[in-house]
């Protein structure tokens, strides 16, 4: 436990605490504002259909940088008092995430009547689609700036700008849900991620010596392979489940009606709120500490000490949540979302299994073991999927958490059986990378 906590204060609060805690302490607030907004001036209907435009915009952007985002402030990291490496990787990077980008609007702005159909089901939201469509090459180069910047360790600007954004982002999809309603908040979803540009032109202005350096003649596709491995985790991870969540709302809403679909999604983004924080935490220490330690042993000390000293009070968060639920639906929602209420106990409890879960999880991305996160996440998927449909049919609305709570029960349990030995078996010389 000392440990854990001289880590935190001494390598994580330092660096980059300031930025993660004061960024998603803002995001919440302003989630939790946007979210009353929505119920409030559109309902659960509405909810239904931002949810599928919030996961499609989610796929889209991480195949618009290519799963790049991760793997960049690792290369800036360690080649940023190397000129030369420098700037071969930040043209290649900038480049292949420029004409990715790109080709994507493309794809996506003439197929937007395709597009709509699959996420707005028989709402006609076209305009919606090539609106994101346009604004996608923006949020393309805001990212690709804003990973140099966060691989040189600009967290202090990086902090205000992040502020910045969201609060302007707040303002701008408040004024729009109270003047055009659902239209309001569907443009709102796809244009607040272009409006966080001003990072990208800080960004240049800071850093004017490397953007000059960027020359498609510095292109080496040594770097992409470098990348490689990075860039098909993130995809893997981040498309997957979006397009899982899409295909079990249009379920919902197909097979029980649109306004279950939006209490499902109302409970998710309580969800998604209080994993951030987790999340946030999990990222800064225990993928770092990992790819630090060789031994089994340290292996295992570290991933029980998290057992001891983070998830006892986690727990207990989640057991408050559960407990004052009916007055978070009346501070989050409205009473036409009381229904939610009864979704919150299997949410809750396949979100704690999900955390012991990752804990181990994080060892596949810090032991590169790119094979068995692709393998395992691709079958959480699935499991997810076939879960929920065989839960909704029998059990209606309360089948699509009871189907969260099981496909992470079955995740921990492979987890398990993958890293058993080095969990519970007897302590050898070996490495850990042999189990």
């Amino acid at each position: 436990m000392k440990k854990f906590f001289y880590y935190i204060n001494n390598k994580v609060l330092i660096k980059a605490a300031n930025l993660n805690t004061a960024n998603i302490s803002i995001k919440i607030i302003a989630g939790i504002i946007i979210t009353k907004f929505i119920t409030i001036f559109i309902g659960p209907e509405g909810m239904a259909l931002i949810g599928n435009l919030r996961n499609f915009l989610s796929t889209i952007q991480s195949i618009a940088i290519a799963g790049l985002y991760d793997g960049v402030v690792k290369l800036i990291d360690k080649c940023k008092n190397n000129f030369t490496e420098l700037t071969s990787t930040l043209s290649t990077v900038f480049y292949f995430g420029f004409f990715s980008s790109i080709l994507l609007a493309f794809l996506c702005y003439y197929n937007a009547e395709y597009i709509n159909g699959l996420i707005f089901l028989n709402n006609n939201y076209t305009y919606v689609i090539e609106t994101m469509a346009l604004v996608l090459p923006f949020y393309a180069l805001n990212m690709f700036v804003f990973s140099i910047m966060n691989g040189f360790s600009k967290y202090r600007i990086l902090l205000v700008i992040n502020i910045i954004g969201q609060i302007l982002g707040l303002l701008v999809t408040l004024l729009l849900i109270k003047q055009e309603n659902i239209d309001g908040a569907l443009i709102a979803v796809v244009i607040t991620p272009a409006l966080s540009l001003l990072i990208t032109i800080v960004g240049i202005a800071f850093r004017k010596s490397f953007m000059s350096s960027i020359n498609i003649t510095n292109i080496k596709f040594s770097v992409l392979k470098n990348l490689s491995p990075f860039m098909i985790m993130a995809l893997v991870s981040s498309i997957a489940l979006p397009i899982v969540y899409i295909i079990i709302r249009n379920y919902l809403i197909a097979e029980i009606g649109i306004k279950e679909a939006g209490y499902w999604t109302a409970v998710t983004r309580v969800s998604d709120y209080y994993l951030m924080f987790i999340n946030s935490l999990m990222a800064l220490y225990i993928l770092p500490r990992f790819s630090e330690i060789n031994t089994r042993e340290e292996f295992r000390k570290e991933v029980f000490s998290f057992y001891k000293t983070v998830l006892p009070i986690f727990a207990v968060l989640l057991g408050v949540i559960y407990l004052s639920r009916s007055l978070l639906v009346n501070l989050l929602f409205t009473e036409e979302f009381r229904p939610v209420e009864d979704l919150f106990g299997y949410q809750i409890l396949g979100d704690f299994i999900r955390v012991m879960s990752m804990v181990i999880a994080y060892q596949f991305l810090a032991k590169k073991m790119f094979a068995h996160f692709i393998i395992i996440e691709v079958f959480l998927f699935i499991i997810m999927y076939v879960s929920s449909v065989y839960l909704i049919d029998i059990f209606g609305l309360k089948g699509a958490v009871m189907g969260h709570c099981l496909s992470y029960f079955m995740h921990f349990g492979i987890i398990l059986l993958i890293f058993g030995s080095s969990l519970f078996g007897v302590i050898n010389d070996k490495g850990i990378d042999d189990f």
